[in-house]
Parts: C-alpha cells; structure tokens; sequence
C-alpha cells in the first residue's frame, strides 16, 4: 500500500506525540486522525475505517489493553499496533494475546513507526485487503474454497466433510487472516467470553482441522503455532479474497 493509499489513526493522549506524529504522516501524504482517549475507539471505527490503528498503551479512562481487547472480542479484525513507553516485556506479551499485530516501544523514530505499519498492512494484504469479516464470503487458499454463505469447504470443487466444530473453528480462522489469535480470543470468539472452556480446549479441534487442511499436519503450514500465545491462520501466497466467487 502506498503511503498516499494510507489512513493511520492515532490513539494516544501525549499531545506533543500526537502533533508530531502528525507534521510527519501530512508531509507524506497520508491521511492522519488522532483520538485523545480509547473511550470511543468502536464509535469512532464505525464512522471511520483507517488502514491501521496505532494505540496507546498507557491512557487514562481506558487503557490501551482494554480497548484492544474489547475490540477483538466483537470480531473487530482492523490492523492494530501498539505504543508504550514501559519497558516490560509483559506488556508486549499481553498486546499480542489481545489480538495486536506489533509493538512498539516509545521513545521511537516516526519512520520506525511507519515501517511498522507497511510490514503490518504487508501480512494483511490481499486482492480484497480492507473488507470487514463480515463483508466476506468466499476465501479460496491452495485447493481449498471456504464458502461462508453454504458453511461448506469444497478441495477442488468436492465438498468436505466437516463437522459444526471444524467449520466454526475454521471460519474463525479465515475471518482473522494472518493474525495471531491467542487461545483465550479463540475461545471468545467460538462460545462467548462467559464459556467454561479452557483455552487448552481448542488445542484437539485445531489439531483435527489440520489433519484436514495439511499436507503433513506434524509440520503445518496453514495453521501455524505462535509459541507461547496461540495460532495463525496463514492462507498462503495463492489465497483469495472475494464477495462474489462463481
């Protein structure tokens, strides 16, 4: 994506990061807003759709983490980075089972910043890169076609047999491309937040859907394990993206 093509929506209450981070996005052309606060960040996504959030950790009312949790919790997939100028590493951890894409540490250069972004919206792209989750209907990746409408898995335009688990653990994959899904999101986004299932729960659905989807499910490449955090749905090279597969 071009930096011209970008929106970038800056959450955070520093005022001079904000009027910096700004000068530097309109000198290159790219669409900037700011929000002061994370309170409204799903209002303000429902009137606006930028190319990338870059959210702040630490703000007063709601923090960073809550935000971005409520977010993914309502299947909210919008590329999301965030900033935070303490040094923990558990602070990154946390950012990464909630559903964020990178992170990083403040004091930082604005071209930093911005080619975080490119290699984000880079993992995300894709011939349909911008429709929400709910817009899709189709994901065609190696053989496979997905079809959301029927809830059928066609390899090579014969049907496969899935149970109603496979296809709903499959579908919350396919809606989250190239995202790192914790356990717990995955859990979330399958039976609700108030589940008692554990997160250790999905480990054997997963493992079924690969016997499924893999060449060699003892070496998967389409469902990747993200040591310590959880999974990625990784489609491939080849995938597409429509509204309107024949």
């Amino acid at each position: 994506m071009s930096d011209q093509a970008l929106q970038v929506l800056l959450v955070d209450d520093d005022e001079g990061l904000r009027d910096l981070l700004r000068d530097f996005f309109q000198q290159r052309g790219v669409a900037f807003s700011v929000l002061h606060d994370a309170a409204n960040l799903a209002r303000r996504l429902n009137l606006e759709r930028p190319s990338i959030v870059v959210l702040d950790l630490m703000m007063p009312v709601v923090d960073g983490l809550t935000a971005l949790k409520a977010l993914r919790a309502s299947g909210e997939t919008i590329p999301v980075i965030m900033l935070t100028a303490r040094a923990e590493g558990i602070d990154r951890v946390l950012g990464l089972e909630l559903g964020a894409d990178d992170y990083l540490a403040k004091p930082f250069m604005p071209m930093e910043l911005l080619a975080r972004i490119h290699a984000v919206l880079r993992r995300h792209s894709g011939p349909q890169y911008g429709l929400s989750s709910s817009q899709r209907t189709h994901l065609a990746f190696g053989p496979f076609r997905l079809d959301f409408a029927s809830r059928t898995l066609f390899r090579e335009d014969e049907p496969v047999k899935l149970t109603r688990s496979d296809y709903a653990l499959l579908e919350v994959f396919a809606r989250h491309p190239m995202e790192t899904l914790s356990r717990t999101r995955i859990v979330n986004l399958l039976y609700g937040p108030e589940s008692e299932i554990t997160e250790r729960g999905i480990d054997v659905p997963v493992w079924r859907l690969r016997r499924l989807l893999e060449d060699d499910p003892a070496a998967p490449r389409r469902i990747q394990t993200v040591r310590g955090v959880g999974y990625m749905f990784v489609p491939g090279d080849d995938a597409t993206d429509t509204r309107n597969c024949p």
